[in-house]
């Protein structure tokens, strides 16, 4: 088999764990979407399309590369349509929502400075950028100041406005590849900005609450890109009762086979899905890239299984 990964970044720990292992039997190359590759090439080299191809840059340049392999009849994990949908974070909370998936309220503003104008805002609010990419804007805003002083740095941005929803102030990061469940705890990058740096999440107890513990390092600073501290392990047999069915309809619903769900537990064990994810780097998860490679043969054979409970149209 011939599996081509669309990326810039071919060294990703499970872009290269998947790699080694495929490559004793099978032949694996890449393709930079940003490099200025003509759309119109079949592939890196030669003439033929790859048996597969796995989609994990999101950029629009790696979007239309995706769907012109589509176009040709050649298999893509996750499919084009299915990765723009999740950049759009307007459209992924309108499917959510039709599908009666617990996600996160979500409004639409066509620029930050007219939400800003708003009267009486409901603070705190959590404001993102309506396009995921990186650096985009995610914050939570718990007054006009900081309102104002986001706004002078993104004026135009189109965003996307949720209430923000008290919680633990950890993120429930869970990564599913082809049905199987990766799990684990991080710092949320939302969550109280003078966290006690000593408090962080224990398994959970026989009655379901959180449990908090003192914690074994010092997670860091506080809340933000790179300050977060580090992923803790997550056993899913610590997570809620139904968390796990509930993670793998979003794979249904959104026709993915690699992805990942952001929840919160918004009490009781309730959850609250607060982010969406195509082709996640699912870092340091034992079993990640076998059942990645595991994948990739199979979608070769047309045996993967992304097809949505939605119709997803390609645009």
């Amino acid at each position: 088999m011939r599996v081509c990964l669309i990326t810039s970044r071919p060294g990703h720990p499970l872009l290269a764990a998947t790699t080694a292992l495929l490559t004793p039997r099978h032949e694996v190359d890449s393709i930079d979407p940003e490099a200025g590759h003509d759309a119109s090439r079949p592939s890196v080299s030669g003439g033929a399309l790859a048996d597969v191809y796995l989609l994990k840059a999101r950029t629009p340049r790696a979007l239309a590369l995706a769907r012109s392999f589509e176009e040709r009849g050649a298999p893509v994990v996750n499919s084009a349509a299915a990765t723009g949908l999740c950049q759009d974070r307007t459209a992924m909370a309108e499917l959510a929502g039709s599908a009666g998936l617990p996600f996160a309220s979500t409004r639409t503003v066509a620029a930050l400075r007219q939400l800003a104008a708003e009267p009486a805002l409901p603070y705190p609010l959590v404001v993102k950028s309506r396009y995921s990419r990186r650096h985009d804007l995610v914050a939570r805003v718990d007054d006009a100041v900081r309102m104002r002083r986001l706004c002078a740095e993104w004026p135009d941005e189109p965003v996307v406005v949720q209430p923000f929803t008290a919680n633990s102030g950890w993120d429930h990061k869970l990564w599913v590849i082809a049905g199987q469940v990766f799990a684990a705890l991080r710092r949320s990058e939302l969550a109280d900005p003078r966290p006690d740096p000593r408090a962080e999440p224990a398994s959970q107890n026989m009655t379901g609450a959180w449990a908090v513990t003192a914690a074994v390092h010092d997670p860091g600073p506080g809340p933000g890109p790179g300050s977060r501290g580090p992923t803790l392990p997550l056993a899913l047999a610590d997570l809620p009762g139904g968390w796990l069915d509930l993670v793998r309809r979003v794979g249904s619903v959104f026709a993915l086979d690699v992805y990942g769900v952001d929840l919160i537990d918004a009490g009781g064990g309730a959850p609250l899905i607060v982010d969406i994810n195509a082709f996640p780097g699912v870092r340091g998860q034992s079993g990640a890239p076998e059942a990645l490679a595991a994948l990739a043969l199979r979608a070769a054979t047309g045996e993967a299984a992304g097809e949505s409970e939605a119709a997803i149209v390609p645009g």
